[in-house]
């Protein structure tokens, strides 16, 4: 037992709740990171981008892994912008503007796509525009990436930041040191409060974000049987 748990006996049950809230936060990552690759692989295939796969980071940070995420959104993001300008150029402004329109029929918002995706990426597929109309037609969608990329920046920003990854490995006891330096009461009650803090938001972000990619994949396998 650590000398302070004597002073605060408590110490012991904080010490198991941050080792239990900072797997949860390393298992949304993972996700996001599984997650993101899939997308990639979508948009590689289907749409001829050439984006490459993501790996966790196991002996780094919490905000390196976070970054990592967050500069593969932001060239998959890239990607879909130069499909959005090509869609806006070759379309005419009422048919463009009818993918950005929820009221729309998907099945009508990929119809209007097949007309100019040939010219845009060579070829024409169903799947290619089924995944424009997904990506760069969906406002939902684009709002969650956008959500995703925010909560992982502030976590990056926050005190849990600067916390290594792998420190599971190494026990409550050394876990804790890592992350705080001490075992003093009120930091652990702060850390505990920051982990619950940037995980309901993560947790939403994160399974929204799976959501909405699963949403594309399926689509596409449908456009494709």
């Amino acid at each position: 037992m650590a000398q302070s748990d004597f002073l605060y006996p408590e110490n012991p049950k904080r010490r198991e709740e941050v080792n239990r809230l900072h797997q949860q936060l390393l298992d949304c990552l993972s996700d996001s990171f599984d997650v993101t690759n899939k997308l990639t692989e979508v948009l590689n295939m289907h749409l001829g981008c050439r984006l490459a796969s993501i790996e966790m980071k196991r002996d780094g940070t919490i905000k390196e892994n976070c970054d990592l995420i967050i500069q593969a959104i932001m060239k998959i993001q890239k990607e879909l912008q130069k499909v959005d300008e090509a869609l806006k150029d070759k379309l005419e402004p009422t048919l463009y503007r009818k993918l950005q329109d929820i009221k729309e029929k998907e099945t009508d918002k990929i119809a209007i796509v097949q007309k100019v995706i040939s010219v845009i990426l060579g070829e024409a597929t169903s799947a290619a525009s089924a995944v424009a109309v997904k990506l760069v037609g969906s406002n939902v969608t684009t709002g969650i990436i956008n959500k995703l990329v925010t909560v992982l920046a502030q976590i990056g920003a926050s005190l849990l930041g600067s916390i290594g990854v792998a420190v599971l490995g190494l026990g409550i006891d050394m876990i804790v040191r890592a992350i705080l330096g001490a075992v003093e009461k009120t930091q652990l009650q702060a850390a505990i409060r920051s982990y619950e803090k940037h995980l309901v938001e993560f947790k939403s972000a994160s399974e929204k974000y799976n959501h909405a990619i699963t949403e594309v994949i399926n689509t596409v396998k449908h456009q494709m049987k």
